[in-house]
């Protein structure tokens, strides 16, 4: 039988680098003989894709906290039914931009969706589904603000946009979840040059 691929999820917030490091992990492990399958959420499949433009697109209030939280949740389920497990089932590795705990950081401490109604969308869903590996990267609140918006010069998502309290929220529910599991999660410090960001993620994947 064949052995199922490896599961790694990159979070964190806005600005710290995820999109860059998903596109260089994958590149590294793909050196080391790897068959690797880069996505990310909102999106990796044609209906996830289609609604993360409702999701990333409009006014800032454009969607309810409730609202948002069931468009991830369906989004995340095409995801995981048309991308994710098919690549696992084929003994792939998968490396996404987000998965489920930035759900529990955004919509649920950032925006009070409870923690236990996340995880039933989650499970309906996704079957509920976690990462082998997620690794967080972080950064200081004004470096990652930097970063943001020097990438968002032409103007930010209707949820990145979001201010700074919001954006200290979801740090701190990043960071509380990272202590949490421990086990699952390996927080990744994202300061420096990129290349030694990406070698402390491949180290991050020890024993996987």
């Amino acid at each position: 039988m064949m052995a199922r691929g490896r599961f790694i999820a990159l979070e964190g917030g806005e600005g710290v680098g995820k999109s860059t490091q998903v596109r260089a992990l994958a590149a590294a492990l793909r050196a080391r003989g790897h068959d690797v399958v880069e996505t990310r959420e909102p999106g990796g499949s044609e209906g996830a894709e289609a609604i993360r433009r409702l999701l990333l697109e409009g006014a800032a209030d454009r969607w309810t906290p409730g609202a948002e939280a069931l468009l991830f949740a369906a989004a995340r389920a095409d995801h995981v039914a048309r991308t994710i497990r098919p690549a696992l089932d084929a003994g792939r590795w998968v490396l996404t931009d987000r998965f489920l705990d930035s759900s529990l950081a955004y919509q649920g401490s950032a925006e009070g969706v409870s923690v236990d109604q996340l995880l039933a969308l989650h499970a309906v869903g996704s079957g509920g589904l976690l990462p082998d590996r997620t690794l967080l990267l972080t950064l200081p609140a004004d470096e990652a603000m930097r970063r943001a918006e020097a990438r968002d010069r032409g103007g930010a998502d209707r949820i990145g946009g979001r201010d700074a309290a919001f954006h200290a929220r979801v740090a701190a529910a990043f960071a509380s979840l990272a202590s949490a599991e421990a086990d699952r999660f390996r927080s990744v410090d994202a300061l420096g040059d990129a290349d030694m960001v990406t070698e402390r993620l491949l180290a991050a994947l020890e024993g996987l």
